[in-house]
């Protein structure tokens, strides 16, 4: 693991303000839609036939997560 921080950083000193930037974006997009996914999943796996939640639920229990 050490190796690949080192890696990482090495490339991120040789990026410019813009790309980072770029890159942080991109970054925290995919971070935001793998959050969502493993609530997605989660939600799936404890999910009874008898569990119906209406879309205000669904949203304020995932914001809680």
């Amino acid at each position: 693991m050490n190796l690949l921080r080192i890696r990482i950083h090495h490339l991120i000193e040789q990026l410019t303000d813009e790309e980072l930037q770029s890159v942080w974006n991109d970054v925290h997009a995919l971070h935001c839609d793998f959050y969502m996914l493993k609530a997605i999943q989660k939600v799936k796996q404890s999910q009874q036939p008898w569990d119906i939640l209406t879309q205000e639920e669904a949203i304020q229990i995932l914001m809680f997560y």
